[in-house]
């Protein structure tokens, strides 16, 4: 089973900030820049969770 890096906003919906830390965390963990990432968003078009494939 493939691993992910998963993230939520600390509220209901993500700042850019959060963003931030989870592309960080991704580069850190080796993933590569063209890796697809996979989002939910609200009704309204914001983002309220994101994941990424961690090579293990």
């Amino acid at each position: 089973m493939p691993k992910t890096l998963k993230c939520t906003g600390e509220e209901k919906n993500m700042t850019l900030n959060e963003i931030e830390e989870f592309v960080k965390a991704a580069r850190a963990a080796e993933v590569p820049g063209d890796s697809n990432v996979s989002a939910v968003v609200s009704t309204s078009g914001k983002i309220k969770e994101i994941e990424v494939e961690v090579n293990s």
